[in-house]
């Protein structure tokens, strides 16, 4: 009697039968493909032994199932794409999720160079000056309007000059008295300094810092002989030739305020109206 050639799941006999060997051990077409065929993602259905298999991303196919979720092209042989656990031909990935280029109005392909800019996209090569009309690239650029100029260009044709060097300004810059200045050219006629951001006056048409200023111009208070600048110190009082800061107008002789009071000259000395009293007497 020969030996038993049986499937080893149903234990039926393979002879004369197809089987497929699992480590040593053979199986039934049906057995091999209950046990060990992966599940089709789209159809759901077994990919038999015989069937053409497609993986990707730990998923399964069966060849017929492996399409495009919009135009349900196969994708067996053409480039594709995956949005979540739908597949997408490249055609439909970039129609429905791709930049189109707002110069001529076509895809942006994926791995394509591109510009993006205040919402909007171009080819390198679309994203050109509207002056010279050469493509910007990854230079420095001006956008004027709709329109997007080179930094040479846009100096050629729009850009103020500065009153102090009469080169472009390009960006930035200080207005001042109707005029434009670089902010490294608008500075103190004393001490150079740059007065963008600062306080300062002039004399004139001519800026200065404050400092300077007050060195140059500015009146002398009467009683702590500093200057009388307006800024930071707050109101002043003047009699006759002289001025003094606010908080300086007191009595020389008991140093009560007299900002708002009555009070009387006495040589350089200004008096409250009980010292003068005192004084007469």
């Amino acid at each position: 009697m020969s030996d038993r050639f049986d499937c080893g799941e149903c234990k039926e006999s393979l002879y004369g039968r197809k089987y497929i060997q699992v480590e040593d051990v053979p199986h039934c077409i049906p057995c091999y493909d209950r046990l060990y065929a992966n599940t089709c993602q789209e159809c759901k259905e077994l990919i038999a032994h015989n069937a053409r298999e497609l993986f990707y991303e730990d998923r399964h196919y069966h060849e017929q199932c492996f399409r495009c979720f919009r135009c349900d092209r196969s994708l067996a042989d053409e480039p594709f794409t995956s949005q979540g656990e739908a597949l997408l031909c490249n055609d439909c990935y970039c129609n429905e999720f791709s930049s189109k280029c707002v110069a001529c109005n076509k895809t942006v392909m994926p791995g394509s160079k591109k510009l993006e800019y205040g919402g909007s996209a171009w080819h390198e090569n679309c994203f050109v000056c509207h002056g010279c009309e050469k493509p910007i690239g990854d230079q420095s650029f001006i956008p004027d309007k709709d329109n997007y100029f080179c930094v040479p260009c846009y100096e050629g044709r729009f850009a103020p000059r500065c009153s102090h060097c009469k080169k472009a300004l390009a960006t930035g810059g200080v207005t001042y008295k109707d005029e434009t200045w670089h902010k490294e050219c608008f500075v103190c006629k004393g001490c150079k300094t740059q007065l963008a951001g600062q306080p300062f006056t002039s004399q004139g048409d001519t800026p200065y810092c404050v400092k300077c200023f007050s060195n140059l111009y500015a009146q002398k208070c009467a009683a702590c002989n500093s200057p009388i600048t307006g800024f930071g110190e707050g109101k002043y009082i003047s009699f006759q030739d002289r001025q003094w800061h606010q908080p300086c107008f007191k009595c020389s002789c008991c140093s009560v305020s007299l900002v708002g009071a009555g009070f009387f000259p006495d040589r350089d000395q200004i008096l409250c109206a009980d010292c003068n009293n005192d004084q007469e007497d």
